[in-house]
């Protein structure tokens, strides 16, 4: 399904209609990481079936609304659960969430997901800041810029050779020390999903130097950046990658929603530190 400027300007103007605010930080919240958005202040609520071209999140952990308000002296939009391409959309339905927060005047977006640890360094529960990712579905033509481009919301080549923004990922960093957060920095790689990976699956991944693995981001990042904004990504390591089979011990949703649970606290610490940072 294409959309283009009619559509996300329809969008656009829906939301504008139900809020006071004129936001300026988008956050995505991922699978199991939603509590983030009851923190925030004297808050316009949105679902997004009432949204139109909104796609609804069918996925549990993904409540399915938009939270615009104050947190932390900041105005902000946050997407209290997002949809997937797993889920049955188009890559254009997908990000559509980000180009209406283009066209609200968004210029940073802070993006989050759950995701499967690579790295034998990381552990379940552990925080990982997205230092760049493996483009995995773009690669074989799941790409959310493929058709028409119109130039008035970026150009039809952007360049993706500093996705993650360097000075909001040193401030990350420095509000994680101050907290005492354990922080890791990796890759983070992008598959279509929904089925988990396979073992040769997850070996494969760890050897082109992914460090962990989930089913989004990624075409909400390329969205973004085409638009101008600036991205930070941190990833929830909700399980730990089999390298083998392990028939006593499947990767199951429960586990990531499960885990996700002991991750909010931190990450929705390491959040508000942020935003209280940022100016």
């Amino acid at each position: 399904m294409f959309l283009g400027r009619a559509e996300f300007e329809t969008a656009t103007a829906a939301v504008r209609r139900r809020t006071r605010y004129a936001p300026t930080i988008g956050i995505i919240l991922g699978s199991g990481l939603s509590a983030l958005a009851d923190a925030v202040e004297d808050a316009d609520r949105i679902p997004y079936t009432e949204i139109p071209y909104w796609p609804s999140s069918t996925v549990a952990g993904h409540p399915g609304q938009l939270v615009i308000g104050r947190l932390e002296g900041q105005e902000v939009m946050v997407m209290q659960g997002r949809a997937h391409y797993y889920e049955g959309y188009s890559m254009a339905q997908v990000t559509l969430p980000v180009r209406v927060m283009q066209l609200m005047g968004i210029s940073t977006l802070i993006v989050t997901n759950a995701a499967g640890g690579l790295n034998p360094a990381f552990h379940a529960g552990d925080l990982m800041l997205i230092s760049d990712h493996i483009g995995l579905i773009g690669m074989v033509g799941l790409n959310p810029l493929r058709g028409p481009n119109d130039d008035t919301l970026g150009p039809r080549f952007p360049d993706m050779s500093q996705a993650y923004d360097a000075e909001l990922r040193a401030l990350a960093r420095q509000v994680a020390r101050a907290l005492g957060l354990l922080l890791h920095e990796g890759v983070y790689i992008c598959i279509s999903g929904p089925s988990f990976e396979t073992p040769a699956d997850l070996r494969f991944l760890r050897l082109i130097g992914a460090d962990a693995v989930g089913m989004s981001t990624v075409p909400e990042v390329i969205v973004a950046r085409h638009g101008g904004l600036r991205v930070l990504g941190i990833s929830g390591i909700t399980n730990m990658a089999r390298l083998e089979p392990a028939p006593d011990q499947p990767t199951t949703h429960d586990e990531v929603l499960a885990t996700g649970q002991v991750i909010v606290p931190r990450l929705t610490a390491l959040i508000r530190g942020i935003l209280r940072a940022l100016p």
